[in-house]
């Protein structure tokens, strides 16, 4: 008989697994969310509408945000918040006192860290310098930037409302004016080759910002590419475009550190980071999500996701469209469905610290995955494999 390999535990006090106990909180964060960008992208499934001709109600929202926030505190007090996403949509289309007022906001009602990340997601279609100089103004020290490509052939087929030329201006301004600037990059785009995306990594590099992030074109269901499907790369060509990407970047000094985020040293995303380790997070605004901890367990919510069905919720103050406790059969997939995205893992106590749950609750499933290849666990880190890395959701499918 072949001897089976143990993971060593810790000794547990007893406890039911269905009862999970956090001693104390994860550090939280907040995300707001702005819906609205000038034109929707075709492969985009974000909840993300197109500005009508009108214009885009500014104060009605913020209004609706604000009021939004206020209804949630009672479930984040005396939590201080250690960085703020403002994600989108575009929501690089709030005009400057938009911006300065939300913050300011914030700030009344929030003990936020004094060393807090804010990132700002930005299109560089709608860059302006004087924009981004009154952004920092207000607190903003951190901006990602949605260039996908430095071609205007790629930015065609994706249909982008920026140019080339719209791109490289906006990562100029961008670190000219924020201490942290990310570049989003996509690949594996209709037509691309190779050659091709080497000139945007060459481009992005040249830039030299603290961080980048670099996406495989997926065709996500009910969106214009999934329905009338581009002709992609092949899939070969498209694996060899990966390791293309994290050659360059690792010869320019960027460490991958996240399935598709890579940084300078001490230059990751501190929001994310957040997120990959199972940490809280309070969402507001249209389609906003939320996770968050208490004696009482895990719970998720979700925000009206519609800005119509949002604003409507400001007369009722029910911003929350869905809310449910995580079970604890459900705790050991989504929190390695989180921190497996990290190259180098999460130490093996943090299952506990961040579920509530003993280390035997998943010990089963992480032997199985150690035995294929996929995970390297001891009693000190718990990280993915290359070979898990590769094929992350068949690890994932272990823990469900």
């Amino acid at each position: 008989m072949s001897e089976r390999r143990v993971i060593p535990l810790r000794p547990q006090p007893a406890q039911s697994r269905n009862t999970p106990q956090l001693k104390s909180p994860p550090p939280l964060t907040l995300y707001v969310h702005f819906p609205w960008c000038v034109k929707k992208c075709p492969y985009c499934d974000f909840n993300s509408h197109a500005a009508h001709h009108e214009g885009i109600p500014e104060a009605a929202y913020l209004d609706a945000v604000i009021a939004d926030l206020e209804a949630a505190l009672p479930s984040v007090w005396g939590r201080r918040v250690h960085s703020i996403f403002i994600g989108g949509g575009t929501p690089s289309l709030l005009t400057e006192a938009g911006l300065d007022r939300l913050l300011t906001d914030i700030r009344m009602r929030l003990p936020l860290d004094p060393m807090a990340e804010i990132t700002l997601e930005a299109n560089p279609g709608t860059v302006e310098a004087d924009r981004f100089a009154a952004y920092a103004a207000s607190g903003v020290n951190r901006v990602s930037l949605g260039i996908q490509s430095f071609d205007d052939l790629h930015l065609h087929a994706l249909g982008r409302i920026h140019s080339a030329a719209e791109a490289r201006q906006a990562a100029e301004l961008a670190l000219k004016h924020f201490e942290r600037v990310n570049l989003d990059l996509m690949y594996a785009l209709p037509g691309q080759t190779p050659t091709q995306l080497a000139a945007d990594l060459a481009t992005a590099i040249a830039f030299d910002p603290q961080h980048l992030s670099c996406y495989h074109l997926t065709l996500e269901p009910n969106t214009p590419f999934h329905h009338n499907p581009p002709a992609l790369p092949d899939p070969d060509v498209a694996a060899d475009m990966q390791d293309q990407v994290e050659t360059m970047l690792a010869d320019a000094g960027y460490v991958h550190y996240e399935t598709s985020a890579f940084s300078k040293p001490h230059g990751q995303c501190r929001h994310n980071l957040n997120y990959w380790g199972f940490g809280d997070y309070l969402g507001i605004g249209a389609g906003a999500h939320s996770k968050l901890s208490s004696h009482e367990g895990i719970v998720r919510q979700m925000r009206h996701k519609h800005p119509g069905a949002y604003l409507a919720a400001h007369s009722t103050g029910q911003f929350i469209q869905d809310q449910h406790g995580v079970g604890a059969d459900d705790l050991p997939f989504e929190f390695m469905m989180n921190a497996m995205r990290l190259i180098d893992g999460v130490p093996a106590d943090l299952f506990e610290a961040r579920t509530g749950l003993p280390l035997s609750a998943i010990e089963p499933a992480l032997i199985r995955a150690r035995d294929k290849g996929l995970v390297l666990a001891d009693v000190e880190r718990w990280r993915p494999t290359p070979q898990g890395q590769r094929f992350l959701n068949d690890l994932l499918q272990l823990f469900l």
